[in-house]
């Protein structure tokens, strides 16, 4: 199997938590919902093209950046005490809140769709995009440092393979169960040390309604992950790696 391999830097970004409001938290990494969105909007899809992910990567440090919010209620009418922007009859809210910030991202993603037919299409996509990407919010802008286009190989470890140093990576538990990935360090230990997440990846339109009343809301497939660091894939294990032995956590 052939994918693409990029190598991004983000001087600042936020993988919003769909689940944090007043604080806009964000994942240490992107979740693959994040990653297939930039690819399915560089390259113009218009229908879910189906992919895996393996993503990677590090961080400096966090940040707090204060922003404007704006909450109304549908039919509120203005109330000068509690409003500061009137709309026609309408009231409108308007105070501070906080988002979190990841600053100097470095990133290492595979991108293996199950068609390969795609790949010559996704590589000039992103090697030419028609705008200046962009992953997390609208204005987290991407540094693409490489597009490479690159094998995947499944194959049994004649030794081990560390992740680059100082490097995290959201592995499939399959992995972690499987014991073809390890985790070193002081806790080495402990089988699953990190952080579980419940990322999304696609979804599908689900009607919980009914046809002459429809109520459509998406379904999402979501990837039970951990999220961790000193991660060595195991030698006489099999494992996805690419032509470079950089590991691969494909899901």
């Amino acid at each position: 199997m052939k994918a693409i391999r990029l190598k991004l830097y983000q001087e600042m970004t936020n993988y919003k938590k769909p689940t944090s409001f007043q604080l806009k938290e964000t994942y240490p990494l992107p979740p693959y919902s994040t990653i297939i969105g930039m690819v399915h909007a560089l390259c113009d899809y218009n229908e879910y093209k189906e992919m895996d992910v393996s993503v990677q990567g590090k961080y400096f440090s966090k940040v707090n950046d204060l922003f404007t919010r704006y909450e109304f209620k549908s039919g509120m009418t203005f109330d000068g005490a509690r409003h500061q922007i009137k709309v026609e009859e309408f009231g409108i809210s308007r105070g501070v809140a906080t988002t979190e910030l990841l600053v100097d991202v470095e990133l290492l993603i595979h991108i293996m769709p199950h068609d390969q037919r795609l790949i010559t299409e996704l590589e000039n996509a992103l090697l030419y995009p028609r705008e200046y990407p962009s992953l997390g919010r609208r204005e987290d802008l991407v540094v693409i440092q490489e597009v490479k286009v690159v094998d995947i190989l499944e194959k049994e470890l004649e030794e081990d393979i560390e992740l680059e140093e100082n490097y995290t990576a959201y592995i499939p538990l399959k992995l972690i169960d499987s014991g073809a990935v390890i985790l070193s360090g002081p806790d080495a230990g402990i089988r699953s040390r990190g952080t579980k997440y419940k990322l999304n990846k696609n979804y599908e339109l689900v009607n919980y309604g009914t046809k002459k009343a429809p109520r459509v809301f998406r379904k999402w497939n979501k990837i039970d992950v951990l999220y961790t660091s000193n991660i060595i894939a195991s030698e006489y294990e099999t494992i996805l790696i690419d032509e470079d032995e950089n590991i691969v956590f494909a899901s």
